[in-house]
């Protein structure tokens, strides 16, 4: 690993630690003292300490086992280790820090409350981590149904700021709501769009090298295109491969890094993908057992 890499790797770590930093600070300085709600795992651990005497890290780790045993099944082994890591970073940060009450208007409890939880979530979500596990429970239901993951988490939370209103009171869940349509917003605006997957089409002359990383560092399924000719900045390319693939979001960061390490010229185009179905996307390939794979890396050389 060049030093570059590390660079980029250290990046990455560092940003997810603000992430949490900022959902940390957000739940235990506004949201947790008030009484509000975020949506998802959160909520529901939020929702469980109004009513039962026991630390929020315990429950906030507790409610997201769940999601994360479904995770393993769902999504890449990787993105589901370093939640974990980061959820047992969140917690911790909860448990251990100790703020003054900042304000009591309920108008900017919200607001803010929403603002950082949904910043921190974005940031971890853009470096490959999850924060909340209602994301996790959506990938595999759209993946299972074809419902899109944005109405499968909005149930969820209908669901939960019912109980809110039932249990707690209808106020409290108003302000929940606007809480967690806020951290909605900010969250998307950070990753651009979480439930939408990521299409990329790679024109590069170091085809061959270039599709066995991506299967190798990402496990994912290309669709290869025969290309005949074109025309660009070094004149007439025939006689190619133009490489197609379709990845989750989190993912993206890394794709672009296995593409730079072998060809910074590559031509990638990446374009948003609504819905998907089938394929690789998620059920990642065995590159172990996959022959197919082994006989096409055997007949590259680097």
């Amino acid at each position: 690993m060049n030093i570059k890499n590390i660079i980029e790797y250290f990046s990455e770590y560092f940003q997810t630690f603000i992430g949490i930093l900022l959902a940390s600070i957000g739940l235990k300085a506004f949201l947790l003292p008030n009484g509000f709600l975020d949506g998802g795992v959160t909520g529901i651990a939020l929702l469980v300490k109004t009513q039962v005497d026991i630390n929020i890290s315990y429950l906030l780790i507790l409610f997201s086992i769940p999601f994360l045993i479904l995770g393993f099944f769902t999504v890449s082994k990787r993105i589901v280790i370093k939640s974990i890591v980061s959820i047992l970073t969140l917690a911790l940060f909860i448990h251990l820090e100790n703020f003054q009450t900042i304000t009591n208007d309920k108008l900017l409890i919200s607001i803010f409350g929403g603002l950082l939880v949904g910043a921190g979530i974005g940031i971890a979500i853009r470096n490959g981590s999850v924060l909340d596990g209602s994301e996790i429970l959506g990938i595999y239901l759209n993946d299972k149904y074809g419902i899109s993951i944005g109405k499968i988490v909005l149930v969820f939370n209908v669901i939960l700021f019912s109980i809110t209103a039932f249990v707690i009171s209808t106020e409290i869940a108003l302000y929940s709501i606007l809480t967690y349509i806020i951290a909605a917003k900010v969250t998307d605006t950070v990753i651009e769009g979480f439930e939408d997957f990521i299409g990329i089409t790679i024109v590069s002359k170091k085809y061959d090298l270039i599709k066995i990383a991506i299967i190798e560092e990402l496990g994912v399924g290309l669709t290869i295109y025969k290309g005949s000719s074109g025309f660009g900045s070094n004149g007439v390319f025939e006689n190619f491969d133009i490489i197609h693939s379709v990845i989750n979001r989190i993912d993206i960061k890394k794709m672009y890094r296995v593409i730079h390490d072998l060809d910074k010229e590559a031509f990638i185009l990446e374009f948003d993908v609504n819905n998907v179905k089938g394929g690789v996307l998620r059920h990642y390939l065995n590159k172990k057992k996959n022959t197919k794979f082994l006989n096409l890396k055997k007949s590259i050389k680097p």
